[in-house]
Order: C-alpha cells, then sequence, then structure tokens
C-alpha cells in the first residue's frame, strides 16, 4: 500500500511539474503551449471531468485503459479545431457539466460498458471540452502550440485519474471499489452543482 501510495503521489507530482515550469511569462510558441497547458487547469469542471476519464479507463481495464484517454484526447483535439475556426456548437458548457455528472454517475455504479459504448459517450464529451478550450484561445497565441498546450495537460489530467484508480484498486478488491464509487458520487454531485449554476 505505501509503494502504491508513494508511485500515485510521484505521478501527481509530475502532472504539476509542466504547469510550473510555463509559470513564467513567455512569448511566442511558448506563450500558446502555456495557455493552452493552462486552460484545462483552470476551470474544477474540466479537472474533474478529466481525472474521472482516467479512472473510468482503469474501471474498465484492458484496452479501455490506453484507448479510451488516447480517444478523448485525439477526438478532443478535433473539437478544438473548430473552436479555434470559430464554428459555433449548442450547449457547450451544458455538455462539460454533463461530462461531469455522467463520468462520475458510471464509475459510481460500476457500470462495465463494452468499449465502442464507452468510446461513444467519451467521444462526445471530449468535442464540448475541445470547443470550449479552442474557442478561448488568446488571439495572439500560436494554435498548434496552444492545441499541444491543452492536449498534454488533458493527457496528464487522465495520466492522475489512471493513479489514483491504480492506487484505490491497490487498498484491496472491496475497499478499493468501495472508494472508486464514493469519488464517482462525489464527481457527479459536483456535476449537478456546475450544471445548476447554468440553468
Amino acid at each position: 500500500m505505501k509503494s502504491a501510495l508513494k508511485s500515485g503521489l510521484l505521478a501527481l507530482a509530475a502532472t504539476a511539474l509542466p504547469a510550473v515550469a510555463y509559470a513564467h511569462p513567455a512569448t511566442g510558441e511558448a506563450a500558446g503551449f502555456s495557455h493552452g497547458f493552462a486552460h484545462p487547469m483552470s476551470g474544477v469542471d474540466h479537472i474533474l471531468a478529466m481525472v474521472m476519464v482516467g479512472v473510468f479507463a482503469f474501471q474498465l481495464g484492458g484496452r479501455a485503459t490506453w484507448l479510451v484517454p488516447a480517444t478523448f484526447v485525439l477526438v478532443m483535439a478535433l473539437g478544438g479545431a473548430l473552436g479555434v475556426a470559430g464554428t459555433d456548437l449548442p450547449f457547450v458548457e451544458t455538455g462539460i457539466a454533463l461530462s461531469v455528472v455522467v463520468l462520475g454517475a458510471v464509475i459510481a455504479l460500476d457500470v462495465k460498458a463494452p468499449l465502442a459504448a464507452a468510446l461513444g459517450v467519451i467521444d462526445l464529451f471530449a468535442v464540448f471540452h475541445g470547443h470550449a478550450h479552442g474557442a478561448e484561445m488568446p488571439e495572439d497565441a500560436s494554435g498548434a502550440a496552444y492545441v499541444a498546450g491543452f492536449m498534454v495537460a488533458t493527457a496528464l489530467l487522465h495520466a492522475a485519474g489512471l493513479a489514483l484508480g491504480y492506487i484505490i484498486g491497490r487498498a484491496g478488491e472491496r475497499q478499493g471499489a468501495f472508494v472508486t464509487r464514493a469519488a464517482g458520487s462525489v464527481a457527479a454531485i459536483a456535476g449537478v452543482g456546475i450544471l445548476a449554476d447554468l440553468i
């Protein structure tokens, strides 16, 4: 248990390192990357959803462990391109809030969805998150660097979720399942609160 906790803390610390590295003023592509990296970290809705994607992937196991996060990041980049291009997408903020509710509920209920269904749900939410990132790109930022920044930040949040799932799982099958489901419940309730603020 101690070694698992140590591994998890190291993973979370590694997640924070790029944020520290880009805390200083930057110019050009570095500015684009730092703005992009900061965007997913700037809202509790994005953070909760991204960590829950990692926990969900861990819960599904097998190929889903890497395929769910990787697919999310790639589809999110497409959504980001739509946002950068100024393409209108209705209900973006609602979709983001719903992603927190649904992912939290799926984890709380320990839903063992088929991989295709899981990817379909993940892809839908990835478009909303990506569009929000892309639409809020600063005018002076490099588009490619900005997109790379929010892709890296998102992947690190997914990794934190996977690490969290692993740490909880190491607590034992019975206790780990309870803690995982409790974490999903907390996220779902937080998502309902975020959704209520939008209505």
